[in-house]
């Protein structure tokens, strides 16, 4: 005999409540015992929720409660059939909904989530992006995320590490150096809008982060990876070594959590409003596209050559407008020179 479930208690009962309405809504016709079924409870219980269901509303303005004002069922299919049919809800529809530039916000989020080797074919992302498009106030915008070169290398790297295969490629580091690449692939992670491949390089002999965009004729081997389970691999993307460079800044205080993978220690100092603080990078050119990422809320005070390179940076980016094709130039932080 099957154990009978325990009576739900009254925060419990609420949530059920508030999930058997929009349940029921969307089913339309649902018969009791399946209801049963997909709640784990017992008929009667489901029958005392539609019962409850049908003596709730919303009072009107005079505060007292008027037909047009309370849910109502199919009593006759209800107590003939057992079968639950909701004829007129309240409230449900008052609820605040997106507006159209809100949801294709959220949706444009999704397809680039869904362009993401893990997430590929995803129902579940599919669907919601579904239930986002029918649930805001008017139609939302139509967008797409195109593909990129890194999509495309990601299946490939995603591979090779899920195989443990060598992977060989060309690679231009930050610097602008390029040379031919053979690594042991360890795992993918991501920063921001970025995804690296950490890696052991044979030709560094060390544990490098590689970004993914900056690879190129990736190849992948039949050669197996090496053993590397006594080697220390970092948990963060980022690691400081001797080499780093400390730079000087002022930021504005609510941008500050925005740098906190780059702060070299846990001291501020207010100047004129701003805070004051170091941050701790591989090498100068990786303030470019930190500062670029925030405009008018980051100033570089110090060393002359971190300011010198950014305002060169600058100054070539505005010069671009002037042509029929600008130069794009980007940076990051990395491990080392190779990140």
């Amino acid at each position: 005999m099957a154990k009978r479930p325990k009576p739900l208690k009254a925060p419990d009962k609420l949530v059920f409540l508030l999930s058997f309405v929009p349940y029921l809504l969307e089913q339309r016709v649902v018969d009791v015992a399946e209801a049963a079924t997909h709640f784990g409870m017992t008929e009667e219980e489901i029958r005392d929720a539609v019962r409850l269901i049908a003596t709730s509303g919303l009072p009107g303005e005079t505060g007292t409660y008027q037909p047009n004002d309370l849910f109502d069922i199919d009593w006759d299919s209800f107590e003939d059939d057992d079968v639950i049919v909701i004829v007129h809800h309240v409230a449900i529809d008052d609820a605040p909904r997106l507006s159209a530039r809100e949801a294709a916000a959220l949706i444009a989020g999704l397809q680039y989530l869904s362009a993401s080797p893990e997430s590929a074919g995803s129902a579940s992302l599919a669907s919601l992006m579904a239930k986002l498009t029918a649930g805001a106030s008017s139609a939302p915008s139509r967008l797409a995320v195109a593909e990129t070169a890194a999509d495309a290398s990601l299946a490939r790297i995603r591979q090779a590490v899920t195989d443990g295969r060598q992977l060989e490629f060309d690679y231009r580091n930050a610097l602008g150096q390029s040379g031919r690449r053979r690594v042991d692939p360890l795992r993918i992670l991501s920063q921001d809008a970025d995804w690296y491949l950490q890696a052991y390089c044979h030709t560094r002999e060390d544990v490098r982060n590689f970004r993914v965009d900056r690879m190129s004729e990736l190849v992948v081997s039949q050669v197996p990876i090496d053993e590397h389970a006594d080697r220390d691999v970092p948990d963060t993307l980022f690691q400081s070594s001797e080499s780093d460079l400390d730079v000087v800044v002022d930021v504005a205080p609510e941008t500050l959590t925005l740098l906190a993978d780059y702060l070299a220690d846990s001291s501020a100092v207010e100047v004129d409003g701003r805070l004051r603080v170091t941050l701790r990078l591989a090498h100068v050119h990786g303030l470019k596209r930190l500062i670029a990422g925030l405009p008018g809320l980051v100033t570089v005070v110090a060393p002359a050559e971190a300011r010198a390179v950014v305002a060169e940076w600058a100054a070539a980016g505005l010069a671009g407008y002037g042509d029929d094709e600008a130069s794009v130039v980007d940076d990051e932080r990395g491990v080392s020179a190779d990140g």
